[in-house]
């Protein structure tokens, strides 16, 4: 048994002083708070519940910062992504793990336990199956289990180039399947996660552009029991496209035409207007905001004010991976909202820390949207554990509250020290168990990609 002193520690009955955490097997064996430091425990000044990244493409990674040219027309999402088709199209599955590890060292440095890789580089460069339709579905296992990141694997279904079941363009045909080989690539990823502790298998049906309606129905069923998660209402242009297509916008076509409850992730939902507000706070669904990613795209601010007056729920993701960390996303979601509204710290409580507001909400909302047990602190959850470095210059003198609001608002880096996964410690000073013999693998993939 492993057990850490701590100063501070945010369980989910509050802050707790002077406590003594109990680490056995996976989980938090015992917390005794106001406690004396015994010979043999671990301290540490500040700890706190690890975050669920809800949305990564983890082979992004490797683009990161090459398509911040202007090209000879404006510049939008849509550019955006032919750079990425083209990045995509030369990936060989030894490229594709190297990438995805590299990416999951970052987020683990970064203070994240779990990470939804919504997956869809299927097929080889030629768009020719692999002989084991998970070929690519399991270097992303490969590397999660190799840098100790806890994986929700969400296996894309991707079929169609746009509305009403248009054919896949040429360079999408490494995404592409039917719904006879999708099936066999979940039971075949349900193999390949077996033997992976506290791996989760859930559904990704791209988009309402790349499914059609009969196709999304048989999709959401094939585990009926587990996370969806879906890109919607992401461009104006889709919203657009989606009404001269069903007279419906997106997230209202979906409202209307599928049973959308808990297990659902809906990814960007940008632009909705406040019936699909409403709808999807109803429906008990989590949004899952990429605010990094987002601002790089262009794609709009998220009205997170109204979705949380209206009850809603969110979680957050890195999404291409542009730039990985807890802090950013959070604090890039709150400024927007301030730049929105015009107004300081929109998001948090009347008379409360906008940092644990925002940490909080985001905890709970990524967890449940990965199909997570556990989403804080306490006896008997899974030990997804971080501590932050009390003597950093953003940290000095803080206590409780003010501990994540100086996180979050004033960090620049160097400010998470330690992460456990399922009680094992994999980041230690700042750097993961593992980043030289990662960062060597990812340096020679990257080297090869960009030949």
């Amino acid at each position: 048994m492993t057990v850490l002193y701590v100063e501070q520690l945010l369980t989910t009955d509050g802050w707790q002083q002077s406590a003594r955490v109990h680490l056995q097997g996976e989980r938090i064996a015992k917390i005794e708070a106001d406690a004396a430091m015994q010979p043999g425990d671990e301290r540490h000044a500040v700890v706190v519940p690890a975050m669920s990244n809800l949305h990564s493409h983890a082979f992004q990674r490797g683009m990161a910062g090459l398509a911040e040219a202007r090209g000879p027309s404006t510049d939008d999402f849509w550019s955006w992504r032919e750079t990425m088709y083209r990045f995509a199209s030369r990936m060989t599955p030894d490229q594709l793990q190297a990438v995805a590890a590299q990416a999951y060292v970052e987020m683990l440095e970064a203070g994240y336990c779990r990470v939804g890789e919504f997956h869809y580089l299927h097929h080889d460069a030629d768009a020719r199956p692999f002989a084991d339709p998970a070929e690519m579905a399991g270097r992303i296992a490969a590397a999660a289990g190799e840098t100790g990141i806890s994986l929700t694997l969400l296996p894309v279904f991707y079929a169609h180039a746009s509305f009403g079941g248009r054919p896949p363009n040429a360079i999408q045909r490494r995404f592409v399947h039917g719904l006879d080989d999708y099936q066999r690539l979940i039971e075949r990823c349900k193999e390949l996660l077996s033997h992976q502790s506290g791996s989760v298998l859930g559904v990704a049906p791209h988009s309402l552009r790349a499914v059609t309606p009969d196709e999304l129905t048989e999709v959401v069923q094939l585990l009926p029991e587990s996370p969806v998660h879906i890109h919607i209402a992401e461009q104006l242009s889709e919203v657009r496209d989606c009404i001269a297509w069903s007279g419906l916008r997106p997230v209202q076509w979906l409202l209307d035409n599928i049973e959308v409850d808990a297990r659902w992730c809906l990814v960007h939902a940008t632009h909705v207007d406040e019936a699909e507000i409403i709808g999807i706070a109803r429906s008990g669904a989590i949004v899952g905001l990429c605010p990094i990613t987002e601002a790089n795209l262009g794609d709009g601010i998220f009205p997170a004010t109204e979705f949380l007056a209206a009850g809603g729920q969110f979680g957050i993701g890195t999404d291409s991976n542009v730039c990985i960390g807890v802090a950013g996303e959070l604090s890039l979601l709150e400024y927007t909202q301030r730049l929105s509204c015009k107004v300081r710290n929109v998001i948090g409580l009347r008379t409360h820390s906008t940092g644990m507001a925002l940490f909080q909400r985001a905890l709970s909302g990524g967890a449940s949207a990965l199909g997570a047990a556990d989403a804080g602190i306490a006896e008997g959850s899974i030990a997804n554990l971080v501590s932050l470095a009390a003597d950093e210059p953003a940290m000095i003198c803080r206590r409780g509250d003010a501990l994540i609001d100086s996180w979050l608002f004033a960090g620049v880096g160097g400010i998470v020290d330690c992460v456990w996964v399922r009680a094992s410690k994999q980041v230690e000073q700042g750097r993961h168990r593992r980043r030289e013999s990662i960062r060597r693998a990812y340096h020679q993939a990257m080297k090869e990609l960009c030949a």
